[in-house]
């Protein structure tokens, strides 16, 4: 949102600048009787970068077991330099579990070896009982009440 406001701002900005007559020779238009008054060179703002690595390292690694949802993944990742090296596995919906192993490299490019491993147990999410909520006739709001609550 804040990059479509900058965008348009600075449309708006080019707008003003041609319609009070200042020159456009770069729009391919001659700039003709323009008087110039105290116009100020435009400000070219340079990217300074203090806190460069020429080399970049970085280890992380998760693991998510949670016992409610059957949600079961991992994650292990590590940089140096430009070679990035890591893995990361899942439990599919059909019990297996996906590992994928991957490497990253400017040479290689991107590279990925994709494994699928039979568990021991399959796992199976537990289903959440949630007691549906009870149907009320809605004639109090001036509505007819249409249709009934099934218990069961």
């Amino acid at each position: 949102m804040a990059f479509k406001f900058a965008v348009f701002a600075a449309i708006v900005a080019v707008a003003n600048a041609v319609a009070i007559g200042y020159p456009a020779a770069h729009l391919g238009y001659p700039a003709v009787g323009v008087a110039k008054v105290g116009v100020a060179a435009p400000v070219v703002a340079k990217a300074v970068v203090a806190d460069y690595d020429a080399n970049p390292q970085y280890s992380y690694s998760y693991h998510i077991a949670d016992a409610l949802t059957g949600d079961n993944k991992e994650q292990q990742e590590s940089r140096s330099g430009d070679v990035v090296t890591g893995s990361y596995s899942l439990v599919e919906p059909d019990g297996t579990r996906r590992v994928v192993e991957y490497t990253a490299d400017p040479v290689n490019g991107f590279n990925a070896v994709v494994h699928r491993e039979p568990l021991a147990v399959k796992a199976v999410a537990p289903v959440a009982k949630i007691a549906a909520p009870l149907a009320y006739p809605a004639a109090h709001l001036g509505y007819p009440a249409y249709g009934k609550a099934i218990l069961g």
